[in-house]
């Protein structure tokens, strides 16, 4: 899905935002496009996009792009540590664990993936802009964590931990552990994907209401939104009609990002479409899986076989999509926001 409207817009300064879904171990989907991007196009991506967001699995790439960490050792933290963080156990075993224990997995495994790759460090060591989305259960609504910037007069995330932000956004409800973070009074968290799975309508209205517009800084706006793999529309007949939790099993969560997802880029297409200012967008999206493939290639399957086809289609969509000239245009020039 692309949209480039045709006014002139030379002379305007344009600030670009990158945005990327959650899902899961299918993040190495959207790590491995990206991957490509910054090999086709020599470069840090955090050096070409004044602000970046993600959710779950797409919160922890868009938080390793903000410290210039090569996407490349980002890919293989799925590759390296993707069995431990979500192992493979009896299905009907794991229902039961969901249903009766608890989470589907605990986070231990994460939490040490994460720490490796962060350590100590926090939002104010961030590169580039930041909106990371997770759901305050404490308080009932979303909550998005941000790069301290001027033009809001932010002054409540600099002091969080990257580790803390990450385990936050991808604390899937029945799949990961819900989290607490002491630095905001003990609230607890969960996945953003609850309502923000494809996050890029919240760089785009961060975007419009910080700094691009009328009076602003900026007057052109570039969106580049990354998907993630998700099967094709519509499920097989259900028979069944009063479905328990037990019938709806992984559908459930599936469906609810899935239908997000779509929203989303509908709304932000049409946006791009009407918006007063100038306005380009464009959606990589999940690549047509087949029946089979679908069965295989979900949130935490780990095998060896769905990571290997996971890897291959995010390969396969970065060759298609690199060599478009509405790609490269974000590569053309480095961010004009810099973090000081």
């Amino acid at each position: 899905m692309i949209h480039s409207p045709s006014s002139d817009t030379s002379e305007s300064q344009t600030f670009k935002v990158l945005s990327i879904d959650g899902g899961g171990i299918k993040g190495l989907y959207s790590a491995r496009i990206l991957e490509h991007f910054e090999d086709r196009f020599r470069c840090h991506i955090a050096d070409y996009f004044d602000l970046i967001c993600g959710t779950s699995t797409g919160g922890l790439i868009a938080l390793g792009l903000s410290l210039n960490i090569p996407v490349a050792l980002i890919s293989n933290l799925y590759y390296r540590r993707g069995k431990q963080i979500f192992p493979q156990r009896n299905s009907f075993l794991s229902l039961l664990k969901q249903i009766f224990l608890g989470s589907k997995h605990d986070n231990s495994e994460l939490r040490k993936a994460l720490q490796e790759m962060f350590g100590e460090r926090t939002l104010a060591d961030s590169r580039c802009l930041l909106c990371i989305p997770a759901f305050s259960l404490t308080d009932g609504r979303p909550f998005i964590f941000k790069y301290d910037h001027n033009e809001g007069n932010l002054r409540r995330d600099s002091k969080t931990k990257y580790v803390d932000i990450a385990l936050a956004t991808s604390a899937a409800p029945a799949y990961l552990p819900i989290i607490t973070i002491d630095t905001y009074d003990r609230k607890q968290f969960i996945d953003g994907g609850v309502y923000a799975n494809n996050p890029t309508l919240v760089g785009v209205v961060e975007a419009l209401r910080y700094f691009v517009g009328n009076g602003k800084r900026f007057q052109k706006l570039m969106v580049m939104s990354i998907g993630s793999l998700e099967p094709n529309p519509g499920r097989r007949f259900v028979t069944k009609h009063n479905r328990s939790v037990l019938d709806w099993n992984q559908d459930l969560i599936a469906t609810f990002f899935e239908g997000q997802a779509y929203v989303t880029s509908y709304f932000v297409d049409t946006l791009a479409n009407y918006c007063d200012s100038s306005f380009d967008y464009i959606r990589i999206p999940s690549a047509p899986l087949s029946p089979q493939q679908a069965q295989i290639i979900n949130l935490d399957n780990t095998s060896s076989e769905t990571l290997q086809l996971i890897s291959q289609m995010g390969v396969d969509q970065a060759l298609f999509w690199g060599r478009k000239p509405e790609i490269a245009d974000f590569f053309k020039e480095r961010k004009l926001y810099i973090i000081t």
